[in-house]
């Protein structure tokens, strides 16, 4: 059996333990491409050679922009082999942060997916002094293309093997630049033990083993899809790899996956676009539809009773059953991170036989800290689940949640300072987000320290909470609850518009435009509404007292939120000063 000590022996333990003849798959040229073990360790260890003959050696930093595809992981694979360094960058970023991304960490070499992504490269070039080296995935006139490195360098062998045999698992493997809610990106330097130490922890809260199917959509720059896909690979499972969210419901269901990883938002669009369908039912269909999912809201981990087990079975049979066909029908688990899942969710899905587990975690503990298992009693709603076993964590007197694991970062890259400002001299890393532990050992996150503000009358509030439970709301999209230095809470809401539509044509209101029906009385009524019932379980300090609704749904183009789909709270309060100062004109 091999001895995993550093990442790039997981591809090797894959082939000694359980080679697969489709390790990793993914669209080339809108074909699938599929490696098997063996062809992928091959072709990794040829494009290793063919890095090392244009000059990159052992702590060289080599960058990738582009979206899930089996050319990311085989060039991770050949860069961690010579004992080079990875900077993954999110395709989405802009070419000024390209440039300082380059810039900071020195890249050599930059390998980039499309023509849309190497325009930004491009723009960027000229401020990496550093950058030697351009090439992308496809095909592109002008540009060398990666392939191009294959079969080169092959009198390199022995000095590739010399380099993989002085990597040791405490060294450095990737600097990952996070992507940062105000102010410049920070690089995160993650150690091969770092990674290593989450995917073996991590292991035990999957049902994972091999020959299993996962299927790969978050983006592999950020480590929560990254450590997942080394935990594929040492588990043995086959990973397809998906580069866009496009026909993402149709990969899905060819694939058949049993295990995959999501973030709140994509669920919340798969949950709505699944209540769109109910809403346009009738009759008796109709009736058993939301019938099935009040059951659903109301579902709980222990303690449902003979008669709601009965119900369940009924609805999971005539409802739920279609839900699984549509995720492929074999989902064991889907992975919910990067942000706080609404609880309400979390119970339906469950409800419906696809378990939906949340966790938690960031980009400086590589990355998971806690999450929940349906196994073993280990699953409670509301929760991010019990911390890992590797994993320490305590809540210091302020309310901030303290990590100590081996997966804790070595630090910033190029950046003692802000280092220190995290990580104290007892090993404990500063989160930054508010939480607290259950009796039960169960982690609970309420807040982003940061993100809590403090009214003109000195009381504190936990937007965050206050914006996940109106986010509960069919009406309410995306929610922003602000009030720093003011005299109360008030909320910039982005509806649901295609939920907005159907509710104005059964209600007989114009709808001409999102312009149009943000101003309408009745529809600004009807949604503070939805605020009201949830400022019923608020203190009155906390309560949002008044709403903005917005016409234009946030995104990252837009710049209102990170790549991870974090809000970007000082970016829109800057955009929307005007409604913000409307809100609380006269008081």
């Amino acid at each position: 059996m091999t001895d995993v000590q550093r990442l790039f022996d997981i591809a090797d333990h894959q082939l000694a333990a359980y080679p697969q003849p489709m390790c990793v798959a993914s669209l080339e040229g809108g074909v699938l491409r599929t490696y098997s073990t063996q062809e992928f360790i091959d072709t990794a260890t040829s494009l290793a050679l063919g890095l090392m003959s244009i000059g990159i050696g052992p702590g060289d930093r080599v960058a990738v922009a582009s979206g899930n595809r089996a050319e990311w992981a085989l060039l991770d694979q050949a860069i961690l082999r010579i004992g080079a360094i990875s900077v993954p960058i999110y395709p989405t970023s802009s070419a000024e942060d390209y440039a300082y991304v380059l810039h900071h960490s020195e890249t050599k070499a930059f390998f980039v997916s499309n023509p849309d992504i190497l325009a930004k490269a491009l723009a960027a070039r000229p401020q990496v002094p550093s950058l030697a080296h351009l090439f992308t995935f496809d095909p592109v006139p002008g540009t060398p293309h990666w392939k191009e490195l294959l079969g080169k360098g092959a009198e390199g062998r022995a000095t590739l093997e010399a380099h993989m045999a002085r990597v040791e698992r405490m060294d450095l493997a990737t600097i990952i630049y996070t992507s940062g809610t105000t102010g410049r990106p920070k690089g995160v330097m993650l150690s091969h033990d770092n990674i290593l130490s989450n995917v073996e922890a991590s292991m035990h809260r999957l049902p994972v083993s091999s020959g299993a199917r996962a299927i790969s959509f978050l983006p592999l720059c950020h480590i929560y899809e990254r450590m997942l896909m080394y935990l594929y690979m040492r588990a043995g499972m086959q990973v397809r790899f998906q580069e866009t969210l496009d026909e993402l419901g149709a990969r899905i269901k060819e694939v058949r996956p049993e295990v995959f990883t999501a973030v709140p938002r994509l669920l919340e669009k798969i949950y709505d676009a699944i209540l769109a369908k109910g809403e346009q039912l009738t009759g008796l269909k109709r009736k058993l539809f939301f019938w099935s999912l009040d059951l659903g809201e109301r579902y709980e981990v222990k303690g449902r009773g003979p008669w709601y087990d009965l119900q369940l079975a009924v609805a999971r049979k005539l409802v739920f059953s279609k839900w699984r066909e549509a995720l492929g029908g074999q989902v064991r688990c889907v992975a919910s991170g990067s942000a706080a899942l609404q609880p309400r969710l979390a119970r339906i899905f469950n409800a419906a036989g696809v378990p939906l587990m949340e966790g938690y975690g960031l980009t400086e503990t590589s990355p998971v800290v806690s999450v929940n298992d349906a196994r073993n009693d280990g699953l409670r709603f509301g929760t991010v689940g019990r911390p890992l076993e590797n994993v320490q964590v305590r809540i210091a007197p302020d309310g901030e949640v303290l990590v100590k694991a081996p997966s804790v970062m070595m630090g910033y890259y190029r950046e003692p300072e802000l280092t220190a400002e995290v990580l104290d001299a007892d090993g404990w890393l500063h989160t930054g987000d508010i939480g607290e532990l259950t009796a039960e050992g169960f982690l609970r996150i309420t807040d982003r320290k940061k993100e809590m503000f403090k009214t003109s009358g000195g009381k504190y509030v936990a937007p965050q909470l206050i914006e996940n439970k109106l986010k509960g709301s069919r009406f309410i999209e995306q929610a922003m609850v602000i009030g720093e230095n003011r005299k109360f809470p008030a909320a910039l809401v982005v509806p649901s518009f295609p939920f907005l539509k159907d509710y104005c044509a059964l209600k007989g209101i114009p709808y001409t435009s999102n312009e149009q029906v943000v101003k309408e009385p009745r529809i600004v009524e009807r949604i503070f509404a939805e605020v009201q019932r949830v400022n019923e379980g608020l203190g009155h300090w906390e309560q949002v007292k008044k709403i903005a609704l917005l016409p234009t749904e946030w995104s990252v183009d837009g710049g209102e939120m990170t790549p991870k789909l974090s809000l970007r709270r000082k970016p829109i309060l800057a955009k929307y000063a005007a409604v913000v100062e409307g809100l609380y004109a006269g008081n």
